[in-house]
């Protein structure tokens, strides 16, 4: 009935064009209220949301946007029911395998970051092989799966690192820059988002891109995430653009 591998066959936008943001992040949220309303168990939600991933992340590239990052699966979510995290890993799995197969046919780079240790070997297996085949097209968009990720643990395993450098003496203490944090983060190859949306209605970042954020736009909707559509993105992009961004500036 779900069936993450399912594609919107309809004629691709061609790119717009009104001002797109060149890195939207999104916190995807409400696929377990989405399968509550309509008498389905959680984990349906969730399939019918990866679906909707595939879909705005093409979206996303048809209509310009550079960089297109995902809040998957938080260093929290662990302690929801075994099976809701058992069918989120095989949806990664198969989600992984299908981008192996298809990113060059797609022209969407898909990667993952996060704290990947604790994922099931063959997980961490085609996530690297993933990683791997994105790091060889940059030309393509980016679309970034978030997995195992938080915000705090990001910056912790960051400040390790730092640590350890200035421990062996490759870094001075006086030597730490807002960049040197930067460089030592997941996301180190990638610019920091310019707007972040978050579904479902809840407002609140929970733990995302807690760094990479301070300047971000936020923008919240009630759509539940495996609702949102193309027309709820150009809804967002629309308010985004009507923002002033000051970066602390007049």
């Amino acid at each position: 009935m779900f069936n993450i591998l399912k594609k919107d066959d309809s004629t691709p936008p061609q790119p717009s064009a009104r001002p797109v943001p060149q890195h939207i992040a999104v916190i995807m949220d409400g696929n377990g209220r989405w399968a509550k309303k309509r008498g389905l168990p959680r984990t349906a939600g969730h399939k019918v949301g990866a679906e909707t991933f595939r879909t705005i992340a093409t979206y996303c590239k048809d209509i310009g946007v550079k960089y297109f990052t995902v809040y998957a699966f938080s260093t929290e979510n662990w302690k929801r029911p075994a099976e809701e995290v058992n069918t989120l890993m095989n949806l990664f799995r198969r989600y992984l395998q299908e981008a192996i197969d298809t990113m060059a046919k797609d022209e969407i780079a898909v990667q993952v970051i996060g704290d990947l240790s604790v994922l099931a070997p063959d997980i961490q297996e085609l996530v690297a092989r993933c990683n791997a085949e994105a790091s060889k097209r940059p030309e393509f968009s980016v679309a970034t799966l978030c997995i195992n990720y938080g915000g705090r643990d990001e910056i912790k395993n960051a400040v390790r690192a730092i640590a350890q450098e200035v421990q062996e003496g490759k870094l001075k203490p006086e030597d730490i820059s807002e960049d040197t944090i930067s460089q030592h983060l997941y996301t180190a190859h990638m610019p920091d988002p310019d707007f972040i949306i978050r579904p479902s209605g809840e407002i609140r970042t929970s733990n995302f891109l807690l760094w990479q954020s301070a300047y971000a736009e936020y923008y919240f909707t009630d759509v539940l995430w495996p609702d949102f559509k193309p027309a709820d993105m150009d809804a967002a992009i629309d308010e985004f653009n009507r923002r002033n961004r000051r970066f602390g500036g007049v």
